[in-house]
C-alpha cells in the first residue's frame, strides 16, 4: 500500500478547503486507499498556521489528524539547498519510509520534485501532481 507523507501545507489546505484536492488525499486515505502519515512538526505548522489566519479550520484539522501516524524528526542531513525549515519535514518522510511526500512548497521543495536520486528515492510532489499520476 502507498504511505503518503502529508507536509503542513497540505495538512492546513485540506482543514481549510474541505472540497479540495489536500482535503480529497484525506478521505481517500481515510478510506483505506493508502496511509497517511506525517509528523508533530507538519501538524503543530499546520495549526499555527490556521490559527491565525482561519482559526475556524482548527476543528477541522484535529479529525484529519486522527487519521494520521505521526513521526518525529530524527536529525540528520538534508540535501542542498533544502532550506533548514523545511529539513524535519523531509527526514521525517524518510523515517515514515514514505513512498511520496506530498507537499504544495514547489519553492523549497522544487528541486527535489521528480528527482529520485536527489531525494534519496522520496517521490516528492504536489497534491495535484499525485493525482494526474494517479
Amino acid at each position: 500500500m502507498t504511505r503518503l507523507f502529508l507536509d503542513a501545507n497540505v495538512l492546513f489546505t485540506a482543514a481549510h478547503n474541505p472540497v479540495g484536492k489536500a482535503a480529497l488525499i484525506i478521505e481517500l486515505g481515510q478510506a483505506g486507499l493508502w496511509q497517511l502519515v506525517s509528523s508533530a512538526y507538519a501538524v503543530e505548522e499546520a495549526r499555527r498556521n490556521l490559527a491565525s489566519k482561519y482559526p475556524h479550520c482548527l476543528e477541522t484539522l484535529e479529525r484529519h489528524v486522527e487519521s494520521l501516524r505521526l513521526v518525529t524528526d530524527p536529525g540528520g542531513a538534508c540535501p542542498e539547498p533544502l532550506p533548514e525549515k523545511d529539513c524535519p519535514i523531509y527526514r521525517a518522510a524518510h523515517l515514515a519510509k514514505a513512498d511520496v511526500l506530498l507537499t504544495g512548497d514547489i519553492r523549497d521543495f522544487g528541486f527535489l520534485m521528480k528527482d529520485l536520486a536527489k531525494a534519496d528515492g522520496l517521490i516528492v510532489q504536489t497534491v495535484a501532481e499525485f493525482l494526474v499520476a494517479l
